[in-house]
């Protein structure tokens, strides 16, 4: 009985080894594909081989973790030595291979969907798509995805899958032979050691899945390592930390215990105030020429609108529209990124006048769902006599945003049922799957506009430029040819991405014709117009020279009355936070606020961007937040950290109150 139980238990273990390497194949034949599809610079080979080899191990992590339950469960019935018992495992063994490879597939695919619209593996933000409309998923899915063929290829997968795990676990004549109790010890203990040892995958202190190291200059090649699976158990380790509150902004950023340290580098001064949010509080100067001619002002935020593609502008890429003019004879910085990847993670830190956390959860959906920000925008307009509007071309439900809004000092929380209402529209025929078609957003907002009866701050954003990217079918497109150049920087479905370009170039030609309405009337004497966006999305069709220069860029746009007009350096960098401590002290007068960001006219500061990725802009270019190289990106590292530090600061105030 010995001899065959133990024969049958190393038949077993051979039999499972052979389906885990398959898959281990199946995993970096994955990463070949993401590399082939995305990737069309030249890297070193040695790099790409690191960066392969790496990956390798990473997913041998991934088996060995899946294989350890066999090996334990192989040990244990070799205690039992039935011959009959063990028979009967194979097929216990059968199933639990194919539901967890099933489960890693499944992962594996969710990642290079995601992967394909985001070019980074899956984060945090995946689990926002519970909150998200399904049914507009839906219909993203169907617009923009060929789901028969996509369906029929899974199908075959799996089919192919569960039918080989069936071949290699057909039953087979196993020889018994006789194997000496130190044999069996050796080779248990062994298999143990080994498993265990591919499942840390390094002999340092750490596990190789601890911290992913860096293998190239590169973004793509050092994307390329880390696999669906370890993605999604990453993004749920931070998300659930994010929601069981031992998310500690402060501890993170490195300031534990010595935040005051924090707070110096961040206000760039060692003389502080000891009670630290005193800190935060700025004034901007008198100005009686204001007091007495308050302008409105606008911020739009446009969906997606990334700058790199505007460089492509022509006459016969005109993907700029009517908005093309406006950026060339007012105020346009260029150096600008945006807070985060995703549309509610920099929302929320623009209007209340922080950047964006990393790793975490929005804040409308999280312990502040229900606290008011005094630091928001809208309290600092509000307290100067404006009346206050948020505007979202869509649904209000939508990440909770019109409740937590109505918190953030806005008079009035308008979705797109009002926008309709109020233009006396169809709603049904005005609108796509995500919201109100955006010419109908800013007609509402130009009529609020003409018909205010006191200075008016208006907050918009939009909701066109999105998946599925749908334009109204009484817009005609403007010629949107592709051009060698262009083409060399595009991946992914042609037809896909002229879609993506139609709608791209209808929201911003409506933007354009949203500011001919304003400088084409008496608002043009009394509206301040900024624009910028919520991320650069499109980033996941597009190669760039320099990842880390263009990838997170958005505008920032100010259009400015003549009487209060001001000059700035436009190659100024900066993100989401300094637009509001910008803006203030243009428009306010001698108007108190708090802020993370700074005014961009201060040339006495340290202006970095932060991007909630680790992207960090310097004046000396963009870089990776862990890698900088020249004074300038050293020191915006740092400070990315104190500011960090000192938004968590603020925020455990903000909680306790």
């Amino acid at each position: 009985m010995e001899k065959s139980t133990f024969s049958y238990s190393l038949n077993l273990l051979k039999k499972s080894i052979l389906v885990l390497t398959l898959f281990l194949v199946f995993m970096s034949i994955v990463r070949l594909y993401l590399y082939l599809h995305h990737s069309i610079k030249d890297v070193p080979l040695n790099e790409l081989f690191d960066a392969f080899f790496l990956g390798v191990r990473l997913d041998l992590s991934v088996v060995s973790l899946i294989f350890a339950p066999i090996l334990l469960f192989v040990i244990f019935i070799n205690l039992f030595r039935g011959e009959n018992f063990i028979i009967k495992s194979y097929s216990i063994v059968q199933y639990y291979l194919i539901v967890m490879l099933t489960i890693a597939s499944i992962l594996i695919f969710s990642d290079l969907a995601y992967f394909s619209y985001f070019f980074d593996h899956i984060a945090i933000t995946v689990f926002g798509i519970i909150d998200d409309d399904t049914k507009a998923l839906l219909e993203i899915a169907k617009e923009n995805y060929n789901l028969v063929v996509i369906s029929f290829v899974l199908f075959i997968y799996f089919a192919a899958l569960y039918r080989l795990i069936a071949i290699i676990f057909k039953k087979s004549k196993v020889t018994s032979e006789s194997y000496s109790v130190v044999f069996r010890f050796v080779v248990l203990f062994g298999a143990v050691l080994i498993n265990f040892i591919a499942i840390r995958g390094t002999f340092s202190t750490f596990p190789i899945t601890k911290n992913i190291p860096d293998v190239s200059t590169d973004k793509l090649v050092n994307l390329l390592p880390k696999n669906g699976v370890l993605a999604f158990v990453d993004a749920f380790k931070q998300y659930k930390r994010s929601k069981e509150d031992k998310y500690d902004l402060v501890a993170i950023s490195g300031y534990k215990g010595h935040i005051e340290d924090a707070f110096k580098l961040f206000l760039q001064k060692d003389d502080i105030d000891s009670n630290l949010t005193k800190n935060l509080v700025k004034t901007t100067p008198k100005n009686e020429y204001l007091e007495k001619h308050p302008k409105n002002v606008v911020v739009m935020m446009v969906e997606s609108f990334g700058l790199p593609i505007t460089k492509y502008q022509s006459k016969d890429f005109n993907i700029m529209g009517a908005l093309e003019k406006h950026f060339k004879t007012d105020t346009l910085f260029t150096n600008f990124i945006s807070a985060s990847n995703g549309t509610i993670v920099s929302l929320e830190p623009l209007l209340l006048n922080i950047t964006a956390r990393p790793s975490s959860t929005p804040l409308s959906q999280s312990k502040y769902s229900n606290k008011s920000f005094k630091e928001a925008a809208a309290f600092v307009f509000k307290q100067k006599g404006y009346e206050t509007s948020f505007v979202y071309g869509g649904d209000l439900s939508w990440r909770n945003v019109g409740k937590f809004f109505s918190h953030q000092g806005f008079d009035h929380v308008y979705g797109k049922v009002s926008i309709a209402k109020e233009l006396n529209i169809d709603l049904k025929k005005s609108s796509h799957t995500w919201g109100i078609f955006d010419e109908f957003a800013h007609k509402f907002v130009l009529k609020k506009l003409k018909n205010a009866k006191k200075p008016q701050f208006i907050f918009l954003l939009t909701t066109n430029n999105h998946p599925p990217y749908t334009i109204p079918k009484w817009y005609k497109s403007k010629p949107l040819n592709i051009s060698n150049k262009l083409q060399k920087h595009l991946v992914g479905d042609k037809n896909l991405i002229k879609k993506r370009f139609k709608d791209y170039a209808y929201a911003l030609d409506q933007v354009g014709v949203f500011l001919d309405g304003i400088k084409q009337s008496s608002l043009k004497d009394n509206t301040v117009v900024a624009v910028t966006a919520d991320n650069n999305t499109i980033e996941g069709l597009m190669h760039y020279d320099n990842f880390y220069d263009e990838s997170k860029k958005i505008p920032f746009y100010l259009y400015m009355p003549k009487d209060i007009r001001k000059k700035y350096n436009t190659k100024i960098v900066g993100s989401h936070k300094d637009i509001f401590p910008t803006i203030y002290n243009l428009v306010l007068s001698n108007s108190s606020y708090s802020a993370i960001g700074h005014d961009l006219a201060n040339s006495s500061l340290w202006h970095c961007g932060f991007n909630d990725a680790g992207i960090i802009m310097s004046k000396d270019g963009g870089f990776e937040k862990k890698h900088p190289k020249t004074k300038d990106q050293k020191m915006c590292s740092k400070l990315y950290n104190s500011t960090l530090a000192v938004e968590g600061y603020l925020l455990d105030k903000i909680i306790k109150k």
